[in-house]
């Protein structure tokens, strides 16, 4: 069945609705606007800080005016934009909210991250804030985080998708939200990813990319019926989404672009190039993510596509981005053009790649939205406009369990891994988080034979509660402003928990998807739902899957299985 869009929200300094959203890129504005990206003072960014921080940042923030504006009691900024979002999304369609056939999907990367070291613990827990909001929305059902890197958003939709698709429910509100905060721009600048100046997509003077926040949301649902308003003729359906791991490094995409070529080829399989409206790029304007990209289009043979992204106007918006940047490519598609992709002047990327600064026309009426993050991840989803729905109705598919692993306190990881592994010395530069998920997925697979290794077919999907706390912790106290401030890089990869995801692809060699969800408690039943979707994608044949979790040297369990299609 199709999966529809039947409303959306943008919220950005730019602007409170998409309409506002889209008219402002349409007008440029731009730093000389004083709307998007811009410079800010690090000693004036945090209220909460003082002293010796990160040096001054270009970045797309709200203002001070807008802040107060959309603050909500009891709401920390981060809760308080999804809800605004979600909220102007749901006054354009009639959904039931409270049906227990509604989710709510939330993409976030760090969430309320700068509220770690707050007395009370559940306000840090991106799942506790997802039902916060899906409380004062009125949601019933449990809502699901995905934390996924950059990736998170589009591999939000893909998430919604396949669970609409195989029946689990009729309407999914997805939304996306990531924050400017000291904890972000810190890792990024110790990563010496961050431009001085407005970054400049895959132009040959790119130096790095710019950070920005916002909320975006798109309402999915499986039916059009009493949804849409009876004059409403343009209807966008997510056709397909892929995820796929390049299996490469955790922090350095692959050179030849695998994982993204083959998540573009998957949604574009039976699809003519030549009816492809455009390609909305991830563009982050740092050297290695857009040369790996433009290869990987390439790669795919989309180089003749018209192709744009929007990080000259909101940053990068980290779990917002995937959302956001589908949704303005909706717009604009339907809109006829192409926005052109502000900061590019003069190609500076091998992989041919078809490139404007300026509007492009288009005529056609579908796209594919291509992203890549850390842990090695890339999505893919392609959208159509008023698509007819495919006579196929999926089913969620069965699976068995073929090996399980369980290891909790008071088991030395590090004993376990001298005694029953030993062979692996990148093992002792993982956070706790990836040491308990490399060593469970190592006694897991030992009960494999043959051992499986080097393949396009297994998945790894890993779910939690706490997120990375434990190594959320130890970056922060490199980052306590003062004379001892001093990011650590190494450490800064690790606080998004898909990267255990990432180190058990790359010691294994898995081509196949890679994602992280967080729950806010062990919920067998939406694990078995989300594992049970996955297999949707046809060309995975098995999941090394589970429960991971480490709070601290006293809390931690995995219990991982092996499944099979």
């Amino acid at each position: 069945m199709n999966v529809y869009c039947i409303a959306d929200n943008i919220l950005s300094p730019l602007g409170a609705t998409t309409a506002e959203n889209y008219e402002a890129l349409r007008g440029g504005r731009s730093l000389t606007h004083g709307q998007s990206v811009a410079l800010h003072s690090a000693l004036t960014s945090y209220a909460s800080y003082s002293g010796r921080s990160e040096d001054d940042y270009v970045a797309s923030r709200f203002s001070d005016e807008q802040r107060e504006k959309l603050m909500i009691h009891g709401l920390t900024w981060f809760e308080s934009l999804c809800y605004h979002s979600v909220t102007d999304a749901l006054r354009q369609c009639a959904i039931d909210v409270a049906s227990p056939r509604t989710l709510l999907v939330v993409s976030t990367t760090k969430a309320n991250i700068d509220y770690l070291s707050a007395a009370d613990y559940a306000i840090l827990q991106p799942a506790e804030s997802a039902k916060r909001i899906a409380s004062l929305l009125g949601i019933t059902t449990p809502p699901l985080v995905v934390c996924n890197a950059c990736i998170s958003g589009v591999a939000a939709l893909v998430t919604a998708q396949r669970l609409l698709d195989c029946g689990s429910y009729d309407t999914a509100i997805v939304v996306g939200c990531d924050v400017i905060s000291h904890f972000v721009v810190s890792g990024f600048q110790s990563l010496k990813a961050m431009s001085p100046e407005p970054c400049r997509p895959f132009d040959i003077e790119r130096i790095g990319l710019n950070l920005g926040e916002a909320a975006a949301t798109m309402i999915l649902s499986n039916s059009l019926t009493s949804h849409l308003s009876p004059l409403t003729s343009k209807v966008w359906s997510i056709v397909r989404g892929a995820i796929r791991n390049d299996a490469y490094h955790i922090s350095s995409p692959s050179p030849k672009g695998e994982g993204c070529a083959n998540a573009i080829r998957y949604v574009t399989e039976g699809v003519d190039s030549q009816t492809l409206s455009a390609i909305n790029a991830h563009g982050t304007a740092t050297m290695y993510n857009d040369q790996m990209e433009s290869v990987a289009i390439a790669a795919a043979g989309l180089s003749d596509v018209p192709m744009n992204s929007l990080k000259g106007y909101y940053g990068h918006t980290l779990g917002t981005s995937g959302i956001l940047e589908t949704i303005i490519t909706m717009h604009s598609v339907a809109h006829g053009e192409l926005l052109g992709t502000r900061g590019f002047s003069e190609i500076g990327v091998s992989g041919r790649v078809n490139i404007s600064s300026q509007p492009m026309p288009i005529s056609k009426q579908s796209f594919v939205k291509v992203i890549s993050g850390f842990g090695g991840c890339n999505a893919a989803v392609y959208c159509a406009l008023n698509a007819p729905s495919p006579s196929q109705q999926y089913t969620a598919n069965t699976y068995s369990v073929e090996h399980h692993v369980r290891i909790t306190p008071p088991s030395d990881l590090t004993e376990i891994y001298k005694q029953q592994i030993g062979n692996y010395p990148k093992f002792y530069k993982m956070d706790k988080l990836s040491q308990l998920g490399f060593i469970a997925s190592e006694l897991l697979l030992k009960q494999e034979s043959p051992r499986k290794e080097q393949c396009a077919d297994r998945a790894v999907v890993l779910f939690n509660h706490s997120s990375s706390v434990w190594v959320d912790r130890e970056y922060a106290k490199s980052i306590a402003v003062g004379d001892d401030y001093f990011p650590s890089p190494s450490l800064f990869v690790y606080t998004l928990p898909n990267i255990v995801c990432g180190e058990i692809a790359v010691r294994n060699g898995y081509h196949a998807e890679t994602s992280f969800y967080i729950l806010p408690h062990k919920d067998e039943n939406m694990m078995h739902q989300v594992l049970a979707s996955t297999f949707l994608d046809e060309t995975i044949q098995s999941i090394l899957t589970g429960w991971i979790d480490y709070e601290d040297d006293q809390h931690f369990e995995a219990e991982l299985k092996l499944i099979k299609r």
